[in-house]
């Protein structure tokens, strides 16, 4: 055996989901979101075009994420579709963070691989990213949505045309206790063929 079991299977069923509301004022140091990016990037990636392109935010940089988000819900929603909890929640969220980053995707400039290998490339990625944090005490949460996905996001990131942003990911350190996790058991949702 290369690596314990018993450590990679524990840091992964502790990962958890935790929302900015929920982390302290305690700064995440530059070194620990350098590490996290850094296993980030071991996702794998079809043909090795490493689409991964991150935009970190710390700082006063998260007011001016926040500011472009909050006007960014209003100019995009319908006023009859507008809900003052997504307002809120766009604008304080990179607010409550120590960290936001900004999960951009590169197309292949070949073309040859498809979006959605890319885009899988990137999911690969945030999980390395979540257990990265997870083995340090950080928070952390993935949140998506037609204004960090959208055009206006591409653009305000300085991405090319091509690119994609697939979400943001928030990281901090959780002011209360780690919150406990389930799953239905393994027999629930899986079916082995061997014929």
């Amino acid at each position: 055996m290369r690596h314990s079991i018993s450590e990679i299977t524990e840091i992964i069923r502790d990962r958890r989901s935790i929302q900015p509301k929920d982390f302290s004022p305690r700064e995440v140091q530059r070194d620990i979101i350098d590490q996290v990016l850094g296993n980030g990037i071991w996702a794998p990636t079809h043909g090795m075009t490493q689409p991964w392109r991150f935009v970190v935010f710390t700082g006063t940089a998260r007011e001016r994420l926040s500011a472009f988000m909050g006007a960014a819900y209003k100019r995009i929603t319908p006023p009859e579709k507008f809900l003052q909890r997504k307002y809120d929640n766009h604008v304080q969220r990179p607010l409550q963070s120590s960290v936001v980053v900004a999960l951009g995707m590169a197309r292949d400039p070949h073309g040859k691989i498809p979006l959605h290998e890319e885009q899988y490339s990137v999911a690969c990625a945030v999980e390395n990213m979540y257990l990265t944090c997870t083995a340090y005490g950080l928070g952390a949460f993935w949140s998506t949505g037609a204004v960090i996905t959208g055009a206006e996001m591409v653009q305000f990131l300085g991405l090319g045309a091509e690119d994609r942003c697939l979400g943001l990911f928030y990281m901090g350190y959780p002011a209360g206790e780690w919150p406990k996790g389930y799953r239905k058991p393994l027999p629930d949702l899986v079916r082995y063929v061997s014929e």
